[in-house]
C-alpha cells in the first residue's frame, strides 16, 4: 500500500512552521495514543504513521529532501525510507512530545505510562558512500557493502549480563526506569518524571557483566548489507536504510544506515538533469552529404541519421534514452550535439577540390538553396 503524503497525514500545508508541525503531531499523538486506544490496531497504525511524518517534517534536512523528491528521496522506493518505526522508536525518539513517563509535557499520562517511560537505547546512525556508474543510475542497482558496526552480542544475547541473567531491580526507581518528583505550585501539586540517574532508564542493574561485551550488550563486527538503490538518484543524494545502523546497547533499537550517493564520471557521456549529453564529431563530407552513424548510449549503441547539409551545433534527440526520474514520473532523453570537424592537413588534390568549390554560392554561410544535385556532383571530391 502506497504511503500517504506526510503533509496530508499531519493535516498541514507545505508552508507550515516548525511550531505548527509539532502542534499538529502532538494533537494526533494524543488522539491515537495506544494507552488511549487499547487493542485498536487502526489507531496504532495512525499513531505510527503520524510519528513517521513528524520525524521527517521536523528535520530541516529530511524535509528539504522530501519536498524535492517525495517518498523516494526518503528512500520510499527500493527499501529506503523513514518507515519501520516501532513503539520503542517513537517513545524514545520523541521525548519532548511524550514527556518523561510516557505521558505528555512531563505530566503523568494515560494508564501504563510508567512502564512506557523506560528508556530504549537507540544505536547511532552509520554513514557510507556508494559510487554509482551512469549505467547504475539509469537502471537502478543492487549492491552489497561490508560495514563495520556494532551488533548484538551473541554471548549474552544483547542483554549485557553473563548468560543472559544476573540482573537486579534498580533500588532507586524500583524498576520503572523513571524517578518522579512532586512540586508544590500555586496551582497545586504537579508531578513530573525524568530518567533514573542510577540505571539510565533500564529499570535494572547488571550484577554479573558479560565478559565478551563488558555489559554493553553490543560488540563490533563486520556485516554485509544488501542495498537496492532505485534508478534516477544523483550525486549528493542521501538515502536512509532503516534499522541497519549500529545496534543500541542492551537490547536497544538499531540506528539507520545513511547512504551518500557519489556519481562516477562516464568517459563519453555527461549527465544534465535527467538528460544525457553526447558530443559527436562528423567529417566535413558527412555534414554535406549526410550519413548514418552509431553513438554510444548507457545500455549499448544506437544508430542515428545525419541529414545532408547538417550544420554544426545541431542537436539530435534520442527519446527515453536518458535517466528515469527518481519518482518515476518520466524518463529523460539523450541529446547528441553535432560538431563538424574542419580538416587541418590537406594534400594538394584536396586543397584544389576545395578551391574549386570556394566560389560556389552553396558554400557561402546560410545558403538558401539546398541543391541536392550539387551534393551529388561533389561526392567524387571526398572519396
Amino acid at each position: 500500500m502506497a504511503k500517504r503524503d506526510y503533509y496530508e497525514v499531519l493535516g498541514i500545508s507545505k508552508n507550515a512552521t516548525a511550531v505548527e508541525i509539532k502542534k499538529s503531531y502532538r494533537k494526533l499523538a494524543l488522539k491515537y495514543h495506544p494507552d488511549k486506544n487499547p487493542d485498536d490496531k487502526e489507531a496504532e497504525e495512525k499513531f505510527k504513521e503520524a510519528a513517521e511524518a513528524y520525524e521527517v517534517l521536523s528535520n530541516p534536512d529530511k524535509k528539504a529532501k522530501y519536498d524535492q523528491f517525495g517518498h523516494a528521496g526518503m528512500g520510499g522506493a527500493g527499501g529506503f525510507g523513514g518507515g519501520g518505526m516501532n513503539m520503542d522508536d517513537i517513545f524514545s525518539q520523541f521525548g519532548d512530545i511524550f514527556g518523561g513517563a510516557g505521558g505528555f509535557g512531563g505530566f503523568s499520562g494515560f494508564g501504563g505510562g510508567g512502564q512506557r517511560g523506560r528508556r530504549v537505547n537507540r544505536g547511532s546512525n552509520i554513514r557510507v558512500k556508494v559510487n554509482m556508474t551512469l549505467k547504475d543510475i539509469v537502471n537502478g542497482v543492487e549492491k552489497k557493502i561490508k560495514v563495520k558496526k556494532y551488533i548484538s552480542c551473541n554471548t549474552c544475547d544483547g542483554s549485557g549480563a553473563e548468560g543472559g541473567s544476573g540482573f537486579s531491580t534498580c533500588d532507586q526507581c524500583n524498576g520503572s526506569g523513571q524517578v518522579t518528583r512532586v512540586t508544590n505550585t500555586f496551582l497545586g501539586q504537579m508531578q513530573t518524571a525524568s530518567t533514573c540517574p542510577k540505571c539510565g532508564g533500564d529499570g535494572k542493574t547488571i550484577t554479573n557483566k558479560c565478559n565478551t561485551c563488558h555489559g554493553d550488550g553490543i560488540v563490533k563486527d563486520d556485516e554485509t548489507i544488501e542495498l537496492k538503490i532505485p534508478a534516477g538518484v544523483e550525486g549528493g543524494m542521501q538515502l536512509s536504510v532503516s534499522g541497519k545502523g549500529n545496534m543500541g546497547a542492551r537490547n536497544g533499537v538499531p540506528g539507520d544506515l545513511i547512504v551518500l550517493i557519489e556519481e562516477e564520471e562516464h568517459p563519453e557521456l555527461k549527465r544534465d538533469g535527467n538528460n544525457i549529453l553526447y558530443d559527436m564529431y562528423i567529417s566535413f563530407a558527412d555534414a554535406i552529404l549526410g550519413t548514418e552513424a552509431t553513438v554510444p548510449t548507457v545500455n549499448g549503441k544506437a544508430k542515428i541519421k545525419i541529414e545532408p547539409g547538417t550544420q554544426g551545433g545541431k542537436v539530435l534527440r534520442l527519446r527515453n534514452k536518458g535517466i528515469p526520474d527518481v519518482n518515476g514520473y518520466r524518463t529523460g532523453d539523450q541529446l547528441v550535439n553535432i560538431n563538424v570537424w574542419t580538416p587541418q592537413n590537406l594534400n594538394k588534390e584536396e586543397k584544389s577540390a576545395i578551391e574549386k568549390m570556394r566560389g560556389s554560392k552553396n558554400f557561402e554561410p546560410n545558403p538558401t538553396d539546398n541543391d541536392k544535385g550539387f551534393f551529388e556532383r561533389m561526392k567524387d571530391y571526398f572519396r
